[in-house]
Order: structure tokens, then sequence, then C-alpha cells
């Protein structure tokens, strides 16, 4: 079953916004993460491919920055950020946005 989400998301003009319609501020990165994860719903994606795809870096010695910023998304866009339902960890592989909504 798919469920509504929370917040829309507008690549052409890189907004997310609340159902209401408040805009969600983001750094660009932050919008950057969101759209490729939900571009991919259910795809699993270890750190080191999302500084690939989203960042450019091919070799990254430390991830610890992108699990900052999946919290700082979460804050932002989960209705529960300790219960996330849109990005959720896969353990031992890395992230995805969750493909049931």
């Amino acid at each position: 079953m798919y469920q509504q989400l929370d917040f829309t998301l507008n690549p052409y003009n890189r907004i997310c916004a609340t159902e209401n319609g408040n805009s969600i501020a983001m750094t660009a990165k932050e919008f950057d993460l969101l759209y490729f994860l939900f571009s991919h719903k259910g795809q699993v994606f270890t750190k080191e491919q999302l500084y690939e795809y989203v960042w450019g870096y091919v070799d990254v010695t430390d991830a610890r920055n992108l699990t900052s910023l999946i919290r700082n998304l979460r804050v932002k866009i989960e209705p529960d950020p300790v219960n996330p339902k849109y990005i959720v960890i896969v353990w031992d592989i890395g992230y995805k946005f969750n493909e049931t909504i």
C-alpha cells in the first residue's frame, strides 16, 4: 500500500514544502540527497555510493558527515525522526527511501 507523503518535493525549483505549503529550509546537498533517494525508491545505497552519486566523490575516507546529513533531513521531513518512515537504514548496507511510500 502506498502512503501519502507529508511533504512535496519539486526538483525544478528545488523546493521542499510541507503539506500546508510551508517551505522546508534545506541546504543544497540535503535537497540533492533527498531527491536522489526519492528518485530511486526502494534501492539500497551504501554510504560510499551516496557520496559518489550525490557528491561526485569516488574515494571517501570518512562517511560520518553523511550520517549527520541524514539525521538533519529526518528532522526536517519525518513525522517522527526517531522512527523514520521515509529515509530508512538497511543495517550493514546503507540507506534507502521507503518503496512503500
